[in-house]
């Protein structure tokens, strides 16, 4: 399969026209489940498939280790590859690396600002006009509206779409009765999509709790493969 044909026979095309075309540019969407289910790997396929469309994706994690991002990458570029039976994989491999860019910041030791602002320099001095932003490991529990805030606001000042991973806490995180988990409820206003990630037998299944101006849960009819961890119909 050549790339063309990879990109318009994702399971993303599906996703993006569930949400209304995509989180959209200054906007942010937000991945929710409890640890260990599979947002990560969600996030990273997102961007996998936003790098295969020649876009460039700005990485964020709190992580503190750079290396387990790098191997999520790699691990899903080669799913798609194998599942797809992708033509010039190195070539493509090598292309879409160029266009990906991962930072590393410690949560409780950085401000708002000076991650913001090395963002921008990033974007404007190291000449990398990211499309998109990925946030992973960022502490919803332990962060604040307000420096939540300041990130809505510099997505819309840069035009850049921010997809961020929420881990609820618990074996069984609570729910209000329109479906938004309550470790974000307090985030909510400045969230334009929220998807949430809940196990139903092997599988886990996506699920849009906010959908831009829409709130209320409603079941995408995707899923996460159990053993690629990819995003599929």
């Amino acid at each position: 399969m050549v790339k063309k044909e990879l990109i318009d026979r994702s399971p993303l095309r599906v996703f993006e026209k569930s949400i209304q075309g995509g989180v959209g540019k200054g906007n942010i969407g937000v991945v929710a489940s409890k640890k260990g289910v599979g947002k990560t790997a969600c996030l990273t396929h997102i961007a996998v498939d936003k790098l295969l469309r020649d876009r460039r994706v700005l990485h964020v994690s709190f992580a503190g280790n750079v290396d387990h991002i790098i191997n999520w990458y790699e691990d899903i570029f080669r799913e798609i590859a194998k599942k797809r039976d992708l033509e010039e994989v190195q070539r493509i491999h090598d292309e879409i690396i160029k266009n990906r860019v991962i930072m590393n910041f410690s949560f409780a030791g950085t401000t708002t600002e000076q991650i913001l602002g090395s963002i921008k320099a990033m974007i404007t001095e190291g000449h990398f006009p990211a499309d998109s932003i990925i946030v992973d490991g960022y502490d919803f529990e332990h962060g604040t509206l307000e420096r939540f805030q300041k990130v809505s606001a510099f997505a819309k000042e840069m035009q850049i779409e921010v997809w961020y991973s929420a881990s609820l806490k618990g074996e069984q995180p609570k729910f209000n009765a329109q479906g938004i988990p309550v470790d974000v409820e307090p985030y909510l206003d400045a969230i334009d999509v929220l998807i949430n990630l809940r196990y139903e037998g092997e599988y886990v299944h996506l699920e849009v709790a906010k959908n831009h101006d829409e709130i209320g849960v409603k079941d995408l009819q995707l899923s996460l493969d159990p053993k690629t961890l990819l995003i599929a119909e």
